[in-house]
């Protein structure tokens, strides 16, 4: 049975999907590229599962775009698509700035104060966008 092409895609398993058949590759391609099983392919594009985390780099740099509609001009925002751009959980994002995983739950809710150890690391990180797509333009 072929896969039909979603057209407005909603979920991360659709936008691999689509990006998937605009590239005319299989499961098989998609999985080697992702280093996961054929399964778990099918399972994201049938939203069976969502992928985890980890693997979102990887999928943006394969979709070439965020596939995610987040307000970038809030914190809660900002550290949501920083969480998201270096894959990282709300576990991992706690240890790098020393606080309890739900502490980063509260913030992306936009409750409690945010620690200027997480305000640096956003600051700089936004500086390096900022310069690459600096860079680009010029």
């Amino acid at each position: 049975m072929l896969a039909s092409m979603p057209l407005n895609p909603t979920t991360l398993g659709e936008h691999i999907r689509k990006r998937r058949l605009e590239l005319k590759l299989f499961q098989k391609d998609v999985a080697a590229i992702f280093n996961v099983s054929h399964d778990c392919v099918t399972y994201w594009e049938n939203n069976r599962s969502e992928p985890q985390i980890q693997y979102y780099p990887l999928i943006f740099g394969f979709l070439e775009y965020f596939p995610f509609e987040l307000d970038t001009s809030t914190l809660m925002g900002r550290i949501k698509a920083y969480r998201y751009l270096n894959g990282l959980s709300q576990n991992r994002l706690a240890k790098l700035v020393g606080v309890d995983p739900s502490t980063i739950l509260a913030w992306e809710n936009g409750k409690g104060r945010v620690s200027e150890r997480l305000k640096v690391l956003l600051a700089s990180y936004e500086f390096i966008i900022n310069h690459k797509e600096v860079e680009t333009i010029e």
